[in-house]
């Protein structure tokens, strides 16, 4: 049960986010002349992959975007923590992971005030960026979500890179590196089990793409960002 002090507070740092955060509305992309991208990393904390994708990430000068779940926040805190400490963006994925098409959106809505409530009284952090389950969203949860300040973030369509599927670490730097532009929003996962493919082609791709020109930096950098 998080205390009235931190409730307070969240009310508050809620107030101050959303004089800064962007207009609620989906972002799957951003246009801009920059060669600048978010990379995204959806269902942790993981305790095994997600400090070496952390590790990879500051060896590379690279900021990312943490599409962390709530129960995994509270499993793991002290990474949660980490990623905030090095800069890294942490945004609303959900409590428990439930798919819109299995729950309503007032059930998911209170997943995500609760995830919003964990996150802060564990990192001091308010998330204004949020990703549904699945990538399922309709006008209900939309309403719901820009009432609490949210942005909903998908990803750009050719940048998934299904590596929670484990095709093979060639599989996915390719998905990336054949088909990049600038304000790509790029999707992995540091779900819970085996992510090695994942820190494989991370380790190939971030050099590659720095090779390239691009600045990783997080969402909420990137649609600041977006040529108006």
């Amino acid at each position: 049960m998080i205390k009235k002090s931190a409730v307070c507070a969240l009310i508050v740092a809620l107030t101050t986010a959303a004089s800064v955060s962007p207009n609620s509305e989906v972002v799957w992309n951003v246009t801009t002349d920059k060669k600048l991208i978010a990379l995204t990393f959806d269902d942790g904390p993981n305790p095994v992959f997600t400090p070496q994708i952390l590790d990879l990430l500051k060896e590379n000068q690279a900021k990312a975007t943490f599409f962390v779940l709530g129960k995994r926040v509270q499993m793991y805190p002290t990474i949660a923590i980490r990623e905030v400490n090095e800069g890294h963006e942490i945004a609303n994925h959900t409590f428990d992971h439930h798919y819109l098409k299995n729950v309503s959106p007032a059930k998911l809505i209170e997943e995500i005030r609760q995830t919003q409530e964990v996150i802060f009284d564990i990192t001091e952090q308010v998330p204004h960026v949020f990703r549904p389950p699945g990538g399922f969203y309709n006008d209900a949860l939309l309403d719901l979500t820009k009432e609490d300040k949210l942005t909903v973030v998908m990803w750009s369509w050719y940048q998934d890179t299904k590596d929670w599927k484990r095709p093979g670490v060639d599989k996915i730097v390719d998905t990336v590196l054949s088909n990049v532009h600038n304000g790509d929003i790029i999707l992995f996962h540091d779900l819970q089990g085996d992510c090695s493919q994942t820190v494989g082609a991370l380790r190939r791709i971030l050099p590659e793409l720095k090779k390239q020109g691009y600045e990783f930096v997080t969402v909420t950098d990137l649609i600041t960002k977006t040529k108006k």
